[in-house]
């Protein structure tokens, strides 16, 4: 479904992805799990053609994101949803108009099947009835829930997940992590999900890729993850203070 062949990008003279490589078969879940700034959500940024490669190739079902003209660029986002770190409704539009907004700008849909369609994206993320709230009416959790309505109401083909169990507290969170287990199980959806939080990456991955110094050092199951030997892996996943991450950035607690 993704396939992604020796990436680079450097900003300025800091090189975020260095010759990473990367396959997501259709139906997958694969969380990319690595440090905050380790070019997580720029890998994403890419998939969806917000950045283009200085090396290497990004793919989606065969097509190279980089090439596509801009309407076989739009044709391509509109199967890719994103769910945002922080949420990102908008502020002066109530849940409806915040989980139909992509149906509404860009298809011709009847306002009959567009309200049918969000609510029924709404009660998949257990928010039926909501839909004349305003953003500032909900918790963060529930903020969190109508970004996902939003994300599946057009139906799509991949869920990006930015950060999904950030800035929530660990109920919250465990209850998002089921939503996104359950929306793979129902709605048969390739899923990328960019984390740090190891129990969220345990929780929905069929597989897990940590990223370190711009490229690909493991994937695996959770299982294989969690029985991993190197000792980068092992201080990340463990979320230990002292190892080679750290002695390489000369920091240490």
């Amino acid at each position: 479904m993704i396939e992604i062949r020796e990436l680079s990008k450097h900003f300025n003279n800091h090189q975020v992805l260095n010759n990473l490589s990367l396959n997501i078969e259709k139906g997958q879940t694969c969380v990319i799990i690595g440090r905050s700034g380790c070019g997580k959500s720029v890998l994403l940024k890419h998939i969806v053609g917000l950045l283009k490669p200085e090396h290497g190739r990004v793919l989606v079902e065969g097509k190279e994101v980089a090439k596509l003209n801009p309407l076989e660029l739009d044709e391509l986002r509109f199967k890719i949803s994103m769910v945002f770190q922080g949420g990102a409704l908008f502020d002066s539009m109530n849940v409806a108009d915040n989980v139909g907004f992509s149906l509404i700008e860009h298809t011709h849909i009847a306002q009959k099947e567009l309200a049918e369609r969000v609510e029924e994206s709404l009660h998949l993320v257990g928010l039926g009835g909501i839909g004349n709230l305003m953003p500032v009416e909900l918790s963060g959790g529930m903020k969190k829930r109508v970004a996902l309505a939003r994300a599946i109401c057009i139906r799509p083909e991949i869920i990006l997940y930015d950060e999904p169990t950030t800035g929530v507290d660990p109920i919250t969170a465990d209850s998002i992590n089921e939503l996104i287990r359950s929306l793979h199980d129902k709605l048969k959806v390739t899923a990328v999900v960019v984390t740090h939080d190891m129990k969220s990456a345990y929780h929905v991955a069929d597989k897990i890729a940590m990223m370190y110094e711009g490229k690909i050092i493991i994937e695996g199951t959770p299982s294989e993850i969690q029985a991993a030997q190197d000792p980068v892996v092992h201080q990340f996943i463990n979320g230990l203070s002292k190892g080679p991450i750290t002695e390489s950035i000369g920091y240490s607690r």
